[in-house]
């Protein structure tokens, strides 16, 4: 059977749980980590029978064939440039930059490489997405509302702009995907944010933000985040069609048509991260096509939620050039 070999950049949370996933499949060998901090790199290889290296050049040197790059957002750039120079496959954790400049360049370079790519927007392998696409059949979405009420992630640089890039890039991105999945391309936002920061001395990013939506076809939405909360309240999306409520999160999908009791189903989130993770691997081994979201195209939702951010930052509407809706 042929063998995916993976290197891994970044030994924290979200590099665990795609270790804790691909460990699982029988074509894939996990052979190298490499983290800024040695020994966390040396613990995370420990626990997934992986060797601990100094740096990405060390990584390729291991012989792999595809590199995970998972990186806080202001880390980006060098692995992705490294990796792509020496025509390896690669798998890069959202989001893909703290704005537009890192992102830009490197889908151009990427590009060029012609290698697989992959980007971990795994809402859209849920398979909430098939269900609502089946319940809106030819009714188009006219509406659009979108929430990320939450919690600041344990993480220390999560709080500083210049590290995370605030909590539409780095979090209510995901909701924003699925927007773009559901219902089109956006073709301007104005967004308003309070700045107030959580209650942490060194942060900077808004407390809460609103945006209003115009998307390209016609349909109008929100987005509603605010990371002042101690717990995780509400992540999704809720679309309006005529006559049609869909409501989406990462585990369950609600459709209500006016007759009857609403249609609930449940999700276990993993089974998308997971499927995420099979598509890239087949991807890189010949034997599948289904990378939902390639560099290229998260690119676009990328540049979306930082129209929104410069749209909070400057107090005034922000059109997006360039869009076309293929929805």
């Amino acid at each position: 059977m042929p063998e995916c070999r993976i290197g891994i950049v970044g030994a924290g949370g979200v590099a665990h749980r795609h270790a804790r996933m691909l460990r699982k499949f029988d074509d894939v060998r996990l052979v190298s980590v490499t983290d800024v901090d040695a020994g966390r790199a040396q613990v995370f290889a420990e626990q997934y029978g992986m060797r601990a290296v100094p740096g990405v050049a060390k990584v390729l040197e291991t012989d792999v064939d595809a590199v995970y790059v998972c990186v806080p957002p202001n880390a980006h750039g060098t692995p992705e440039e490294t990796v792509a120079a020496a025509g390896r496959a690669l798998f890069v954790e959202k989001p893909i930059g703290l704005d537009r400049t890192v992102p830009d360049r490197l889908g151009d370079l990427l590009d060029q490489a012609g290698v697989v790519t992959a980007v971990g927007h795994h809402w859209r392998y849920s398979a909430a997405v098939a269900w609502s696409r089946e319940a809106l059949a030819d009714r188009p979405v006219r509406l659009a509302m979108g929430t990320w009420l939450d919690k600041v992630p344990p993480v220390g640089w999560w709080t500083r702009r210049a590290h995370s890039g605030g909590q539409v890039i780095e979090q209510a991105i995901h909701v924003l995907d699925l927007a773009r999945v559901l219902v089109g391309e956006v073709v301007e936002v104005h967004a308003v944010a309070d700045g107030l920061p959580p209650n942490d001395p060194h942060a900077d990013v808004d407390g809460a933000t609103a945006v209003n939506l115009r998307f390209a076809n016609g349909a109008v939405g929100t987005l509603a985040a605010t990371c002042l909360l101690g717990w995780k309240h509400r992540a999704g999306l809720e679309v309006y069609a005529e006559g049609l409520a869909v409501t989406i999160t990462e585990d369950s999908l609600e459709v209500r048509d006016g007759a009857g009791d609403p249609r609930v189903r449940t999700l276990d989130p993993d089974t998308a991260k997971a499927a995420a993770d099979r598509a890239f691997v087949d991807a890189v081994l010949g034997k599948g096509d289904d990378v939902r979201a390639p560099y290229r195209e998260a690119l676009r939702t990328h540049r979306l939620a930082c129209a929104i951010a410069e749209s909070a930052a400057l107090g005034v509407p922000v059109k997006l050039t360039g869009v076309r809706d293929d929805h």
